[in-house]
């Protein structure tokens, strides 16, 4: 499983599309800015067949020290991104989760 960074994403996409990596740049970041101005501001992001990122509150809970169990710490509540993965991505990642398992 590798990681795939903005600058490999950039190169992909430009050499895919025969683009200049600036110009792709730009429409990658542009994107990037604009999502996460939209999140910021509480609004709900749906792409069909990918997926829906959204805005959730986490609930104040209560947590652990792994080096002293008996010290309970209290995580606050929050306001966290949620990504829920679309039909065709999560058919395409179940089909290649089964694959892999098969081998």
């Amino acid at each position: 499983m590798a990681t795939i960074t903005k600058k490999k994403l950039i190169s992909e996409i430009s050499r895919r599309r025969g683009l200049h990596p600036n110009e792709v740049r730009l429409v990658v970041q542009s994107f990037l800015d604009c999502m996460t101005e939209y999140l910021s501001d509480g609004d709900r992001l749906e792409f069909r067949d990918f997926g829906v990122f959204e805005v959730v509150k986490r609930k104040q809970k209560i947590g652990r020290n792994p080096k002293n169990a008996s010290v309970p710490i209290i995580i606050p509540e929050r306001r966290a991104v949620k990504f829920t993965p679309g039909k065709k991505m999560k058919n395409l990642i179940e089909t290649e989760e089964a694959q892999g398992a098969a081998l």
